[in-house]
């Protein structure tokens, strides 16, 4: 019997075809469980819309409140409120406000299915791993859970806001800003969708530094390239500004900064190992 069957009593070991019927169930999950969210997303329109979609059009949005406060908490007056929205939302085609509709249904599907899908994920990769491995990822689910949510949640309240105001209210000339309501859409839902993706930067610190790929010391080596990178990553999600962009680099660098810590705490358990 090998080391792998003595970590692995209750695991039968699967072959190719029986891996890849186990992966195709997975996904048919994952797939079923978006389709179910995103259809119930798809009934409640108005709200997602209305309320989701379209509040960081309301001057009454809650980033716009929170500026307003410290507008007046550092004496800067009323220069950070946002009393009007000076871009308007067009439809340009005749599948427009339909297209937006399936898109929002979708992206938001994704996102708040992302625990299950998570969990389906780890269901694929568990019966690979031995039970040390096992319990030394434990939580790591919910962990990639939290991060997604609070990029998420980062992106649509700190960075959208941000973005909207900048390209809506953006003059060139007397050109009225009126905004084809398919882009307004991309662009929430791409920055909001994108920072749950980028926070997802620890966990992905985690398995490389596991597997021996990165260490503590390259990390810390190569920080002012990651410095560089992560400023060309907020430029390409957000609106050519410097507030946005680095509005996006702070929590992403300090995300980096956990990831040094993550890959270090991993080297000390492989050398604890390896001195036993």
């Amino acid at each position: 019997m090998s080391p792998l069957d003595q970590d692995l009593p209750n695991e039968k070991q699967m072959g190719f075809l029986e891996h890849l019927e186990e992966l195709r169930g997975r996904l048919f999950k994952s797939i079923l469980a978006i389709c179910i969210v995103s259809g119930f997303l798809f009934y409640k329109k108005d709200w997602v819309f209305d309320m989701v979609i379209f509040g960081p059009r309301n001057p009454d949005f809650f980033s716009f409140r929170m500026w307003c406060s410290l507008s007046e908490l550092i004496g800067a007056g009323d220069k950070l409120c946002v009393t009007d929205i000076k871009y308007e939302l067009i439809n340009t085609s005749m599948l427009g406000n339909f297209t937006a509709h399936i898109l929002v249904s979708i992206i938001s599907g994704v996102i708040v299915a992302f625990p299950y899908i998570t969990m389906q994920i780890w269901g694929f990769i568990k019966p690979a791993l031995k039970e040390s491995e096992r319990k030394s990822i434990r939580g790591l689910g919910f962990a990639s859970s939290l991060l997604f949510f609070s990029g998420v949640a980062f992106g649509y309240w700190g960075i959208v806001p941000l973005s909207l105001q900048f390209l809506g209210g953006y003059e060139l000339g007397d050109v009225a800003a009126r905004i084809a309501v398919m882009s307004y859409v991309k662009t929430v839902a791409t920055i909001a969708f994108a920072s749950g993706i980028i926070f997802q930067l620890p966990v992905v610190v985690y398995f490389l530094s596991k597997a021996g790929i990165v260490t503590a010391e390259i990390l810390r080596k190569y920080r002012k390239h990651a410095l560089v990178g992560i400023l060309i990553l907020a430029a390409i999600i957000t609106p050519p500004d410097l507030t946005s962009q680095i509005l996006v680099s702070i929590p992403v660098l300090f995300l980096y900064e956990i990831g040094i810590l993550i890959a270090r705490r991993q080297e000390r358990k492989r050398e604890k190992r390896n001195r036993k």
